[in-house]
Parts: structure tokens; C-alpha cells; sequence
């Protein structure tokens, strides 16, 4: 801690206040300290953590959040489409502060304001000053794609906190020639990996710039590669999973990259990142690049950069989507901030300090509502079409009035409430047996978080984890079926009917309008059905 944050700012002591007596209040030493630069990333980080709490019940439930909680009912080492990490981190929100939208999201308001505090660290550590440090944790707090990981229970919102806290690590192990924390690197690496597989790619990053620059010495300690073999021991039992599923994993990733994302030409990949970090910021980031490579006082952490070169490589090669390296901007920032610093320093013109941070100040106010719902949701279809905001695109998939950030916010209770009334006009002696099959994972995740109250059964699904849930014996004679293709219907029941259609003006088009069918007469029993019925998206 900095000796300016850690002045005394005198109170009264126990014999002040026996005699009577207190000391003044050093206000002055207070104002200093907040002024301060680690006061000043504080006060930006507490901001940051504020205002996604603030933010967190504004629309509704998000697809993956929903998915994400019903994961936590079933833990395990390992799922098809994720890691285990954020199952256990839904099912901890939910069991201490239970199923509201700020219960299940509160966890990553704070790893986003903790994120924000890390990128005023590494700015710290790579040698800037009080308007360094501030400058990242800015550019960290405005950067519309932080902005939307922070509001949401999702894998996105904990990355860019673990691969910061990893290069921070990495650098003061090398700055003060303390190799031990490479084991904090590996234990840090280790939970990155159980949080989201892309830490893979960060690691590899680390591993090759380390190799590529002079800081290759590293290796020769033993500390190093104690800290990948606990990385590795943290993260094997999710191999072991893996490995005894038949690694479903690689096999959605197999499905999913053709059918579901959106290919990106190489250049484009790159210009797109500076819509995610703030156009205006980007030059931030963009200065920590040059900075990390040709800069005489950042050569013990040139390999920072290596790092980064390695990540975007290879997120364009396996064409990952483009927020994929979005993690690795919390350190660019804070290199930018040290190489902003300095070259205002040389100048000599102190006002150049505000003409950097008001315009993103300025642009990161005008993105925020693209990234957190701020708006009532008839100014946000406004705001998103004016800003063009859905020409920008992720997946393959049609969009409605609302980017799929928002837009799969939307409909999901209204669903349930739909399949239970079509449940509840079934007679009597149907209604207690029938099983509600739903065609994707969102939707039977809907179903079985909101279900309770209706008396629905828990839902039955064939896509990702709930394939391999299977369909736990659930009956086959009546069936409730929703969003799943009539034909695949066929293939199963012999009479399907559709008695109803469920409509969620602002949700995904491929959740609305959606037939809801009552389906008898099995073809076969759903062990026999289920390869058929299988997806993985």
C-alpha cells in the first residue's frame, strides 16, 4: 500500500474519550488520501460495483443466467458447454441471497468493480502514477463490453478479473524478484480455467511471450512450473470429466463454430475490438500495445505483448467471437495509461490530461445504455436502431427490435405461464401426468426456475447439459412440447396438435411466436428418441 494511502487520518483514541476530549478530524489528510491514486481507483472501482447493483433488475432474466442456475441444482466437474466454475457460483448466490435478479448478479458486480481495481494495479506496477492508474481503471469501468459482462451472471463477467489478477502476478514476480507468486499465477490460472476454457489461450500467451523475450529466465526457477503443475491439478478434474463423457465439449465446440457464430474477416475481427473497449478509449489500449513492446522501461514485460499477439491470433484462426479477447484489454489499459502518462509528462502540458479523459468520459456515457439496461425498454429499441448497434453481430441469428444482449431478457416467465395454461386445460387425469419437453436449453431452464409456483414438472431437454441430464424417466404419454420442430416431433409421436402459440413482443424471434403442442401416441420411449432429438447450440 502507498505511504500517501496509508497516512493516519487521526480519530479519537479510548483515552480522548474518557477525558472528554477528542482530537480534530484531519479532513485535510482525508481529502488527500481519497485524491490519492489507489483512492482514486477505489472510488472507480466502488463506482463501477454501484452501478451494475443499481442496473441488475431492470429487465429480466438472460438466457444463460437462467441456464447457468438450474446448472447449480445439478453440479458437477464439468458440462457440455461450459466449465464448472460458474454453476457453483450461481448455486452459492442463490443458496446465501436467493433467486432475485440482484441475487444472482450481485457476485459479478463485484468481480467488475474488482476488475476495475486491477487495472489501476497493473498500471501500478508497470510504473504510473496517480493519472496512469486512474486513466485504466476509467477505461476499465466505461468499456461497453465490461459494461454488459458486469450486469449479467455469466463466465464473461469473472474472465477479465482472472486474467488481469494472472498478469499482475506475472509482473511482480518479475519486477521484485519474488518467484514464488508464480504459484498464486498457477493457483489464479487454475480457477480461470475452471471458470471459462479460454483461459487456455491466455496461458498459452504468457507461456509464449515468456519464451520470446529475455524474461525466459523465469523458467530456470522451479517456482514456475510449480505454479502450472497446480493450475493443471486445479483444472484436472474437469479433464476427468471431459474425458468420461466422451468430451462433449469439443464436440459442441465441433457444432456450435459453423452453425452459430458469425465469421468475422481477420480485420475486421480487429477493428470491431475497439467497439467493445470504446472507439475512443481504444487508443488507450492500443498505446499499452506499443508501450509493452518498444518502450525501454517496459521491456521486463514486453512478453505482456507477445501475450496479447498470441490471443488475437488465435481467436481469429479457431474464429472465435470477437469479445473473446475482451479480457485481455484490462491490461492494455493499464499499459496505455503509463505510456499516456509519460508522453504528457514530456510535453509538458498537464491540460492534455483532461483533453484524454473527457471524451471517454463523454463516449463512454453515451454507450453505457447500449450495454446496461438504463433505458425504459421503447427508448432502448430507439436508442440501439439510432446507434445501429444490431449491425454488429456475434451469432447467426435473426434480431427483433432489441439486440440479443436485451432481447433475451425478455419472455421467458411469459413462457412458463403459457405452457401452464395450456397444462391446465388438459383434463384432469393428463394434467398429472404430463411432461413439459422443451427445445432448447433456455426454455427448460425457464421452466424449471419459474416453473414451481404453476406445479409444473421440471422440464425435459435435449440440448447441451440437459442432454446429457437425460430424460429422467419422465413419461411419454402426454407431452407438452415448445420450441422444437414439428418434423422432429414426428419423428417421435405418432398425434401432435398444436393448442396454443406464445408471443414476447421484445424476445429473440426465434422465442416468440413460438407453437406449443401437445404431442401422444409415442412412436418410441424417450431413451430410444433422445439421439434424435439431441442438439447441441
Amino acid at each position: 500500500m502507498s505511504a500517501e494511502w496509508g497516512r493516519d487520518v487521526r480519530s479519537p483514541s479510548l483515552a480522548d474519550v474518557a477525558r472528554g476530549e477528542s482530537a480534530p478530524f484531519d479532513w485535510e489528510a482525508l481529502r488527500e488520501q481519497a485524491l490519492s491514486a489507489r483512492g482514486i481507483v477505489v472510488a472507480l472501482a466502488g463506482a463501477c460495483t454501484l452501478l451494475h447493483v443499481l442496473c441488475s433488475g431492470r429487465y429480466g432474466y438472460f438466457r444463460d443466467e437462467l441456464y447457468f442456475a438450474i446448472c447449480g441444482d445439478h453440479l458437477a466437474w464439468g458440462y457440455v458447454d461450459q466449465a464448472p466454475l460458474i454453476a457453483m457460483i450461481a448455486r452459492v448466490s442463490r443458496v446465501l441471497l436467493g433467486d432475485s435478479l440482484f441475487a444472482l448478479r450481485f457476485l459479478s458486480a463485484i468481480a467488475s468493480g474488482a476488475a476495475v481495481f486491477i487495472g489501476g494495479e497493473i498500471a501500478r506496477e508497470l510504473g504510473g502514477r496517480r493519472f496512469a492508474q486512474g486513466l485504466a481503471a476509467l477505461c476499465v469501468l466505461l468499456a461497453p463490453i465490461y459494461l454488459t459482462f458486469g450486469n449479467l451472471l455469466t463466465m464473461n463477467a469473472f474472465e477479465p478479473l482472472f486474467w488481469g489478477l494472472c498478469a499482475l502476478l506475472a509482473v511482480r514476480a518479475i519486477r521484485y524478484g519474488r518467484p514464488h507468486l508464480w504459484l498464486w499465477f498457477g493457483a489464479v490460472a487454475g480457477l480461470g480455467l475452471q471458470n471459462k476454457h479460454s483461459m487456455l489461450f491466455f496461458g498459452l500467451g504468457i507461456f509464449l511471450g515468456l519464451v520470446l523475450t529475455e524474461e525466459r529466465r523465469e523458467f530456470a526457477s522451479p517456482w514456475i512450473w510449480a505454479g502450472g503443475a497446480i493450475a493443471a491439478l486445479i483444472f484436472l478434474p474437469n479433464v476427468m470429466w471431459q474425458a468420461a463423457h466422451g468430451w462433449p465439449t469439443l464436440e459442441f465446440l465441433r457444432y456450435r463454430q459453423p452453425a452459430e457464430n458469425a465469421p468475422v474477416a481477420p480485420l475486421t475481427f480487429i477493428a470491431q475490438q475497439a467497439l467493445l473497449t470504446n472507439p475512443v478509449a481504444a487508443p488507450v489500449a492500443l498505446a499499452g500495445v506499443v508501450f509493452l513492446f518498444f518502450a525501454r522501461a517496459a521491456r521486463e514485460y514486453r512478453f505482456l505483448a507477445w501475450g496479447y499477439v498470441t490471443v488475437l491470433a488465435g481467436m481469429i484462426l479457431f474464429q472465435g467471437k470477437i469479445y473473446y479477447v475482451a479480457p485481455y484489454d484490462l491490461i492494455l489499459f493499464g499499459a496505455g495509461g503509463v505510456c499516456l502518462e509519460r508522453w504528457i509528462a514530456r510535453a509538458g502540458r498537464e491540460w492534455l490530461k483532461a483533453a484524454v479523459v473527457a471524451p471517454i468520459v463523454a463516449s463512454g456515457l453515451v454507450a453505457a445504455p447500449l450495454a446496461l439496461p438504463i433505458l425504459p425498454v421503447r427508448g432502448a429499441v430507439w436508442y440501439t436502431h439510432f446507434m445501429h448497434v444490431t449491425d454488429v453481430r456475434v451469432e447467426i441469428q435473426t434480431e427483433g427490435d432489441l439486440p440479443q444482449l436485451f432481447a433475451d431478457q425478455f419472455g421467458w416467465e411469459n413462457q412458463v405461464a403459457t405452457v401452464a395454461a395450456v397444462r391446465d386445460r388438459l383434463p384432469l387425469v393428463e394434467q398429472q401426468r404430463a411432461v413439459v419437453l422443451a427445445g432448447a436449453y433456455g426454455e427448460a431452464a425457464a421452466v424449471d426456475y419459474f416453473g414451481a409456483p404453476y406445479g409444473l414438472p421440471k422440464a425435459i431437454c435435449a440440448e447441451n447439459a440437459y442432454y446429457l441430464w437425460g430424460p429422467r424417466g419422465a413419461s411419454d404419454e402426454v407431452v407438452i412440447a415448445f420450441g422444437i420442430n414439428r418434423t422432429k416431433l414426428g419423428q417421435v409421436f405418432g398425434e401432435i396438435q398444436q393448442v396454443d402459440t406464445i408471443r414476447s413482443p421484445y424476445a429473440m424471434p426465434d422465442e416468440t411466436d413460438l407453437p406449443v403442442y401437445i404431442c401422444r401416441k409415442p412412436k418410441m420411449g424417450f431413451e430410444k428418441a433422445w439421439p434424435i432429438l439431441r442438439s447441441f447450440g
